[in-house]
């Protein structure tokens, strides 16, 4: 088995992820099995209960794992399933080293972040990098691991570390580590500079951990000089210094990669050279083309809580797209915040009712998304209805669908108190209630999620039908 890391220096939101992704797919392009693990260093045992806000969407799995949207990433890069378990955090490492001295398997001893939670976190990623996830039989060639957070954060210690004596369990020729890092342009001198990717290097070496490969982002592709100078403060070959400039779309980032031969640089540090073909990506080529050349526009209305930050809804906003460039139109999304569309906000702040309902008008689709909570229910009820009384398209996702079915029952079926039970308790016409395995007490991990069959008790219904 042969494990690649990608880790990250400077700041953070760099592209890890699509970085972490793209490797993946050069890496399947030359005939290799890949698995991915995603690492996230805080103390939750799941992304499920963190607010969009902070962390992006919630990416829910075939096996009802509630993960960190990189692995939406990994999952539509490389059209693999993945498990809960591909996914570690602090927070399961601690829970199953815990658990483990509560049954005294540690017969005895001082439980330690060095050697207990280090061996936990290497045992785990070895068990989980021999799962098949690509829907063949047998173990895959190469697992692409990526440590989430920044270098020289104080949560990552622990994995730094057992990264570093990873490296050591599996050998050399089995380890490659590829670092993500910022090469900033300062606009009064427009001279790109090497310094803060020098000391992000420097960190990640006093954590034991050596680079083989950089990945430098930057908004421009990097000058020979300063790949010079990054080879000779960081002790990586100048042909192993990989530009990942700005690009019109995320299509674009494998054949970045390949065109600077990345995949040759990787298969160097790893042994595999003379055992793989060159990597063919024809179909990511032309699809990458068709969606530069898109002109005609179709504009959906995303009416949802979390719009000031698109990535709370990534996995919606992935699939417009690729419908969108499978129809060869060009998506424009129009974030129109639940809120804005409430009665309450034209009293408020008019100029923002009056805008968000000018942007309900003019959609050729509207998609109301998921969301916990009273705040901004009505402002999607309002658009439920508006969609059904001018026949515009509409697709409701979780609550978008109960919105959509409480709108219904009061406006057609003269129901006028009809509601949910999350939002009304005591409601006289419940026509959206709590599944009987909700809790009302407990909020991770108690819904229904994933790919599930679901049994119709009754053969003659109209959803059976449906």
């Amino acid at each position: 088995m042969k494990y690649v890391l990608v880790t990250g220096g400077v700041v953070s939101g760099l592209g890890k992820g699509v970085t972490a992704s793209s490797i993946g797919v050069l890496l399947k392009a030359c005939g290799l099995r890949v698995t991915c693990i995603k690492i996230d260093p805080y103390l939750n045992t799941d992304a499920g209960t963190m607010s969009p806000f902070e962390h992006g969407e919630v990416f829910v799995l075939d096996d009802g794992g509630e993960v960190d949207l990189d692995l939406g990433n990994y999952e539509r890069f490389m059209d693999i399933k993945l498990t809960r378990d591909n996914n570690i955090t602090t927070g399961k490492i601690y829970q199953s080293v815990i658990d483990k001295e509560r049954k005294g398997d540690y017969l005895g001893k001082t439980v330690q972040v060095v050697p207990h939670i280090t061996d936990e976190i290497q045992d785990w990623i070895e068990r989980v990098a021999m799962i098949p996830v690509d829907g063949k039989e047998g173990p895959v060639d190469v697992c692409v691991i990526e440590l989430g957070g920044t270098i020289g954060d104080i949560e990552s210690m622990p994995f730094i570390e057992a990264l570093g004596q990873f490296s050591y369990r599996v050998g050399p020729g089995n380890f490659c580590l590829i670092h993500v890092s910022l090469v900033p342009v300062l606009n009064v001198v427009g001279e790109q500079k090497t310094k803060p990717t020098q000391h992000s290097v420097r960190g990640l070496r006093g954590q034991g951990l050596t680079p083989n490969i950089l990945a430098c982002r930057s908004t421009v592709a990097l000058d020979d000089n300063v790949k010079g100078k990054l080879s000779q403060f960081c002790h990586v070959p100048e042909q192993n210094i990989i530009t990942l400039y700005d690009v019109p779309n995320i299509w674009h980032i494998p054949l970045l990669l390949r065109d600077q031969k990345a995949h040759e640089a990787i298969f160097k540090v790893l042994n595999l050279q003379g055992t793989t073909k060159e990597p063919l990506l024809k179909e990511w080529t032309s699809r990458a083309e068709i969606c530069d050349g898109l002109h005609e526009p179709v504009r959906i209305a995303m009416v949802g809580k979390y719009t000031g930050l698109s990535d709370a809804y990534l996995s919606i906003l992935k699939a417009l797209l690729h419908a969108s460039v499978d129809l060869r139109k060009k998506l424009v999304i129009d974030w129109i915040p639940a809120c804005d569309l409430e009665d309450a906000t034209e009293k408020e702040n008019p100029d923002a009712y009056k805008a968000a309902w000018k942007l309900l008008k003019g959609a050729d689709g509207i998609l109301v998304p998921g969301g916990f909570g009273n705040r901004g229910v009505q402002g999607k009820i309002l658009a439920a209805k508006y969609a059904r009384e001018h026949r515009i398209p509409y697709l409701g996702i979780c609550l978008g669908m109960q919105v959509a079915v409480i709108e219904f029952a009061r406006s057609v079926l003269n129901l006028r108190d009809a509601n949910s039970t999350e939002f009304d308790p005591n409601t006289k016409n419940p026509c959206v209630i709590f599944m009987p395995e909700g809790s009302k007490t407990h909020m991770g991990g108690t819904m229904r999620l994933g790919s599930r069959r679901t049994y119709f008790q009754i053969k003659d219904c109209k959803s059976a039908k449906l």
